[in-house]
This record gives C-alpha cells, sequence and structure tokens, in this order.
C-alpha cells in the first residue's frame, strides 16, 4: 500500500471513529432520563436514536459482505417504524449493549479490510451496475454511513443542554 492509499484509508477510518467515539462518550454521559426525552419538541428521544443508528451499523455486516446481522430485529422498530409506533421495543440498557456489540464488530472488520477491498462494490448493488458506476462501493458506503452517524449526533447534542 501507498503512502498516499494510507492516508486515504486513515481519514476514513479515523472518521468513522470519531463520530463512533462520540456518539459512544454521549452515551455513557447521558442519564437514562435524558436518552428518553426528546431531543427536541415533536423530534426522536435519544433512545430511539440510539437504536436506530445500531440498526443502521448492523445492516452493514451483510451491506459489506461480513456476514448476518447480529440483531435483526431492530430494522422493525428502529428503521421501519417511527418511535411513537405501537410495536415492543427493547430497554434503553439492551439498546445500549447493542450498539456496544455492533459498534465493537463494525470496527473489527473495518480494521481488517484491505485497501483494495474498500472500491469493491457492495451487496445493494449488482454486478452490472458497479461495472457503470464504480463508485458504489464499500468506501462510499462507510462514507456515508459516518457522515449519517454525525447527523444523529448532531441531534442527540441538544438532550446535553436540557435541564433535568
Amino acid at each position: 500500500m501507498t503512502d498516499q492509499q494510507q492516508l486515504i484509508l486513515k481519514i476514513v477510518i479515523g472518521s468513522w471513529e470519531t463520530q463512533s467515539s462520540r456518539v459512544t462518550k454521549l452515551l455513557n454521559t447521558l442519564s437514562d432520563e435524558k436518552l428518553l426525552s426528546e431531543t427536541a419538541k415533536g423530534r426522536n428521544s435519544g433512545f430511539y436514536l440510539i437504536g436506530h443508528l445500531a440498526a443502521v451499523s448492523d445492516a452493514l455486516l451483510p451491506l459489506m459482505g461480513w456476514g448476518e446481522k447480529l440483531y435483526p430485529q431492530l430494522e422493525n422498530i428502529f428503521l421501519k417504524n417511527p418511535e411513537k409506533a405501537s410495536i415492543e421495543k427493547p430497554s434503553l440498557a439492551q439498546v445500549k449493549e447493542y450498539w456496544a456489540t455492533i459498534d465493537k464488530k463494525v470496527s473489527e472488520y473495518i480494521h481488517a479490510m484491505q485497501f483494495e477491498e474498500w472500491f469493491t462494490r457492495h451487496n445493494a448493488v449488482s454486478a452490472e451496475d458497479f461495472a457503470k458506476e464504480p463508485f458504489r462501493n464499500k468506501m462510499n458506503i462507510l462514507i456515508n454511513r459516518t457522515n449519517h452517524m454525525s447527523y444523529h449526533l448532531g441531534q442527540m447534542i441538544y438532550l446535553t443542554e436540557q435541564k433535568d
């Protein structure tokens, strides 16, 4: 791997790790009461957003070809339904545990990948479409998911400013 390739990989993976560690730090800082409250009036709670981020990260496993989802039940709860849906949800403690387990597993896979693998197609794009649009690769997915995590982290930051 060239120095330039190492730099690119360091930037992309470093961005993921920065956002991931910020989410984890926020989870460990906020009280359960704050996490269960809305980030703003009429908006999702921190609980729902953490569940959502856990579900999105869990979906990276099959998308990137790393294996099956660890917690497939999260998709229906945190991706296919709004927070106010009348469906059974795991506890906040469970969601925090899911986040930690998924985050650790994704990090392991990210660090095990070789530079060239990052430019291969992910499992949501066909070989034919990938041949026409090679930017639809695994690195692009990681960059997209990093931005997504950053967006929701920005929403959850409002919980730190709320009065108890």
